[in-house]
């Protein structure tokens, strides 16, 4: 059964910080799963990836936003530019 560690389990088996963990996660940096707003990590895959046995695959869809990706602010109807 694959063992699924959290951010914080993470952070400590990379010797990384949390924000760090996050960021290379959001940025497909490394090997991870995305349930709602928290991140997982399966240990066997990640062991394959400190290994060079795993290859990270570029998603063919990116889903939410990210980064560069956010959409400008809608102006408010009825409030003037000055």
């Amino acid at each position: 059964m694959a063992q699924i560690l959290t951010t914080k389990e993470m952070s400590d088996y990379l010797k990384l910080h949390e924000i760090t963990i996050c960021k290379y996660a959001n940025e497909g940096r490394i090997p991870a799963l995305r349930i709602g707003r928290v991140w997982r990590f399966d240990k066997d895959v990640i062991d394959k990836w400190i290994a060079g046995d795993y290859k990270i695959h570029e998603p063919t869809e990116k889903r939410g936003l990210v980064g560069d990706q956010k959409q400008p602010r809608k102006k408010r109807a009825g409030r003037s530019g000055s």
